[in-house]
């Protein structure tokens, strides 16, 4: 970075001047940021993923727990973050890092995440976020709109009311989870005669007074892990999360959530909520939201969808039908910093019905007091930066049809890499692309057919030599730094229960191309090919 000399010393007059706006574009702090700047797109044209080395040397440069003593020269400091942080940083936005829901970005947010930066607004009360509170109140009311498609009557009776939310803005799909089972419960153990609500007097003085001997939240094996905090926040107990079985498409077992359900009020146990999910994390696979939406309808629960990842794809008109029921929820939640491309920090919950926002509203008496349009009465956060704008601008930038353009190719794109996984000898997919996530693996040709044909024994013994080569794969190919791809693990039903570790891919990226899909499949193979030692291991199985 170039030698730009600040003042250091800890006086009144170079605090100060850290806290002004640079009169000019020579001034030294506008120097700093135009050099920042440079460095930040130099890196962002990079191709790599990371650079090669271990987080335990990257530690060694943050390993003072002392706060410094004397000031810093801000431009020594813009020296020391290219050369320890940036450098080292994961270039999520790399067309060859395809294994985590964090993509490319559109540019134009950059300078408007300065703006609001420096903007400074704090959307929990309209006392510091004047223009921000109405912006917000439209953009969660677009949200709105784009999953229950309410008559215009309906958004300028409620977008703005005071009274009441369409939703609420949160720091991602955790907060918004927790959120929309949080008014569930509220609404559900709510103010009684005498009985003050659980809100005010807790969850065993609400099941005494109704009379349940608990209470439970249902969802599928393949439900997010924060709906696992919430049942722990809200005081129902992680053992009162019950995960139901899923198919053999990854999709909640639908007979055994109605024979759960069943089984639950006969014991007396309310329950809760039914989440359904649109758009796993693991697999990308959307649940039969109709018929959860009928069940929760007949057992007089609530009806979530945690529609986080997939929530994004009622923009395509083309694959709108994808999730189909969702209209049918009383919340859903929906991740912007996801396919919306937003910077992370920006999920929403969104209320069929606004007047269920009143299950957990709030007040203070020097904010969020009683008649405000204070946004904060109705969040779970308190103090929060404006993300609705960065989101504002990319819906009116990128509009609903450049959403759709960008929702169909990443399917389009997921379903070209399954064809090339399945015309592949030594790969075999796990599971298909519905939305642009998929699973496969790493499967000699030769030991395919074997693992078809063979003893049980036989067989998870070769799997579990498997699962440790794709582990190693997927290491040495994230250690390499030219591409990465995520792992988990699944049980696929033609393994009769076996646990498998699978690479996981999500095609979000729009930089992504077909080339780079199947320079993937290319490095892997070489990957594999140098682990000697378990290719032979599973040549002698069964020998």
């Amino acid at each position: 970075m170039t030698d730009i000399k600040a003042p250091a010393s800890a006086n009144e007059e170079s605090l100060l001047r850290v806290f002004t706006i640079p009169e000019t574009s020579e001034s030294t702090l506008s120097l700093i940021e135009k050099e920042i700047s440079e460095n930040l797109n130099g890196f962002l044209e990079q191709q790599i993923v990371a650079m090669q080395k271990p987080i335990g040397q990257v530690e060694e440069d943050f390993n003072s727990s002392v706060i410094p003593e004397e000031p810093m020269w801000v431009s020594d400091y813009g020296d020391q973050m290219l050369q320890k942080l940036i450098s080292h940083s994961v270039h999520t936005s790399s067309p060859g890092f395809i294994g985590h829901m964090t993509s490319a970005m559109p540019y134009f947010l950059l300078p408007l995440a300065k703006l609001m930066v420096g903007l400074n607004q704090n959307v929990v009360k309209v006392e510091t976020s004047k223009a921000f509170t109405p912006m917000e109140r439209q953009v969660v009311g677009m949200f709105h709109h784009l999953v229950y498609q309410e008559s215009p009557a309906f958004y300028e009776a409620w977008m703005h009311n005071a009274g009441a939310s369409l939703g609420a803005f949160g720091s991602g799909g955790t907060v918004a989870n927790i959120t929309a089972l949080w008014a569930a419960r509220n609404r559900c153990f709510g103010p009684d005669g005498d009985f003050q609500g659980v809100a005010q007097e807790g969850m065993c003085a609400a099941l005494k007074h109704y009379g349940y001997d608990n209470t439970v939240v249902l969802t599928s094996k393949r439900g997010h892990y924060s709906l696992s905090k919430t049942a722990d926040i809200l005081g129902i107990g992680r053992n009162s999360f019950i995960a139901i079985d899923v198919d053999a498409h990854n999709k909640i077992d639908i007979a055994k959530l109605r024979q759960k359900c069943t089984e639950l009020t006969a014991k007396n146990i309310r329950i809760l909520a039914i989440v359904g999910i649109a758009g796993t994390t693991e697999t990308g696979n959307i649940d039969p939201l109709e018929d959860m939406a009928s069940i929760a309808q007949e057992f007089n629960t609530h009806f979530h969808v945690d529609a986080a990842w997939g929530g994004a794809t009622l923009l395509s008109n083309n694959y709108r039908h994808l999730l189909k029921g969702i209209e049918h929820a009383e919340s859903v939640t929906i991740d912007a910093h996801k396919q919306f491309y937003i910077p992370i920090g920006a999920g929403l919950v969104i209320f069929k019905n606004p007047q269920l926002s009143d299950s957990i509203e709030h007040h203070a008496q020097y904010i969020l007091r009683e008649g405000s349009k204070d946004i904060g009465i109705h969040t779970l956060e308190g103090s929060r930066p404006g993300m609705a704008m960065l989101v504002h601008a990319s819906l009116n930038i990128i509009g609903r049809q450049g959403y759709e353009l960008l929702i169909d190719r990443s399917i389009e794109k997921a379903k070209y890499f399954a064809e090339q996984i399945n015309a592949h000898p030594d790969f075999e997919l796990v599971s298909e692309p519905e939305l642009c996530l998929l699973t496969y693996r790493y499967v000699p040709q030769a030991i395919q057919s074997k693992l078809l044909n063979c003893t049980e024994q036989d067989r998870q013994a070769i799997n579990n030599i498997l699962n440790e080569l794709t582990q190693n794969i997927q290491k040495n190919q994230r250690e390499n730094g030219k591409t990465f791809v995520s792992r988990t693990q699944l049980t696929p039903e033609k393994y009769q229960g076996d646990t498998v570790i699978v690479f996981r891919v999500v095609l979000a990226n729009p930089l992504t191309s077909y080339d780079i899909l199947r320079h993937i499949l290319d490095e892997q193979c070489q990957l594999a090919c140098q682990q000697l030692t378990l290719l032979k291991n599973l040549q002698f199985i069964g020998h």
